[in-house]
């Protein structure tokens, strides 16, 4: 005899099932030009009954392994997402496979957070970092250089308005007082390691003694016994910052396993790497665990203890309130930069309202996305006191050898512009809530072999570096 409730796990899973791989083939027709992934899908091979459970037999698009899913589980799955998965007014489908909600933006996730109960959303900050006169010049010659390159053919734009977002080629925006909320699925939950995982970074702490004496003394600590590595930018341990930009290439990197991920971003920091680090995050990512496909993705990170409780990606937890209807965080990047072709970038900024003391984001240079509440944190409540920038990948050495993954465009710094990846215009908000070029960064990458990192400086671009690198190569084993 079955259940009642098992019949309707069933046929809420088969649903779902359904709907992911109508998913699956609009992405495939959207990309019959770029090369696909070489896994799978998640789909359904086995439903078994029995008198007090239904078993699901599914691929898993991480391990590639065949695991059973039984009506608890998926029940408890189910009760997640109807706490992220808000009731929408208006709904979107994205040519490539998302699924776009409008929520009311009083009824998103971020106000479930017990510190967020009586939370007034603010509507704008209280005021915008200002540009000092050396700064807006060397924006100004670098936004010439790029429309020059522009017509030359050599680089598309610089604009974040030319690196947009997918679901916007259906014609459709939410409307005003909503934001969009990329859905979140019952696949893409079983994709993770556990619900408990879904849509958080695993712990930066180190289990492995290394060599550290070819270090900076005020390096971070980015080196991660669960094969994280990096190629970045950084300012000094224990500066007073209260805000970082960055203009950053867009690439779709190459992912060799479904569980690894490569991604682009700036960090902004203060606490201890070990035990109660504060971090709020923003860039683009390749994550075919978190998202299903090997898109680049516009995505945010916070954390207020070294990603051991606290935070998530995106708005897969309480904690971001977002205040625009156009962005939805999560949500694919197009178009993306060519090999010798066209370059696309986004810019990113985060800085500290000097008055409310939230987190702010802007996306481009006039579109606000939302905020980080202040309340979230112990010492970014104050300032930060170091600012990354670069590129970071997920090796899991599953065959014995260093990961293909990509980081950037899958090019050495060397192969200079438009082969390697960059980020320009470095910049950090000051004690005044204004905004200077970072005069100079140290660079760090743990393997020289796989991935590299090169920083310069010119009147166009002001500080900024090329990064990345293709993972195994015969130098990288």
């Amino acid at each position: 005899m079955v259940h009642g409730g098992a019949i309707e796990m069933f046929h809420q899973f088969l649903w779902f099932s359904s709907m992911n791989e109508m998913d699956r083939r609009k992405r495939d027709n959207c990309r019959s030009n770029r090369s696909p992934m070489k896994t799978t899908t998640l789909f359904v091979l086995v439903i078994l009954f029995s008198s007090s459970s239904l078993n699901v037999f599914a691929l898993n698009y991480s391990t590639q392994y065949y695991k059973p899913v039984n009506s608890f589980r998926l029940a408890r799955i189910e009760r997640h997402l109807s706490k992220i998965n808000k009731p929408p007014i208006k709904t979107i489908q994205s040519p490539d496979g998302d699924i776009i909600d409008c929520v009311h933006r009083h009824k998103q996730p971020a106000l479930d957070h017990p510190l967020l109960k009586d939370h007034k959303i603010q509507e704008v900050p209280s005021s915008m970092p200002k540009r000092k006169e050396e700064t807006k010049r060397v924006e100004e010659e670098s936004e010439v250089m790029m429309k020059r390159r522009s017509s030359d053919n050599v680089n598309g734009s610089s604009s974040s308005s030319h690196a947009w977002q997918t679901w916007h080629q259906s014609g459709e925006r939410c409307p005003e007082g909503t934001i969009p909320i990329r859905r979140s699925s019952v696949n893409d939950v079983l994709r993770a390691k556990s619900l408990y995982h879904y849509g958080k970074k695993q712990s930066r702490r180190s289990s492995v003694s290394l060599d550290q004496s070819h270090r900076r003394v005020d390096a971070p600590d980015v080196v991660s016994g669960n094969g994280h590595e990096h190629a970045i930018a950084y300012t000094g341990a224990s500066e007073e910052v209260y805000g970082a930009k960055a203009t950053i290439n867009v690439w779709d990197p190459s992912i060799e396993v479904g569980s690894e991920f490569s991604l682009s971003q700036i960090w902004v920091l203060s606490g201890s790497f070990d035990s109660d680090l504060n971090s709020i995050e923003a860039g683009w990512q390749v994550s075919p665990e978190l998202y299903g496909d090997n898109r680049p993705r516009l995505f945010t990170y916070w954390t207020s203890d070294a990603y051991q409780e606290t935070g998530c990606y995106n708005l897969l937890c309480s904690g971001f309130v977002q205040v625009n209807h156009e962005i939805a965080i999560g949500a694919s990047i197009s178009p993306v930069s060519s090999m010798s072709s066209n370059q696309f970038d986004i810019t990113i900024l985060i800085w500290k309202d000097p008055k409310v003391g939230n987190w702010w984001m802007r996306f481009g240079e006039d579109t606000l996305v939302g905020y980080w509440p202040a309340g979230l944190f112990t010492h970014l409540t104050d300032r930060a006191t170091m600012v990354e920038w670069g590129g970071e990948v997920v090796n899991s050495r599953l065959s014995g050898r260093h990961t293909s993954t990509q980081m950037g465009s899958g090019q050495f710094a060397d192969e200079g512009f438009g082969r390697a990846s960059y980020f320009r215009n470095l910049e950090v908000v000051d004690t005044d809530n204004s905004l200077s070029s970072v005069a100079q960064v140290s660079t760090l990458a743990e393997n020289t072999n796989c991935y590299d990192i090169k920083s310069f400086y010119s009147n166009e671009w002001g500080t900024y570096f090329y990064y990345g690198g293709p993972g195994n190569n015969p130098q990288c084993t």
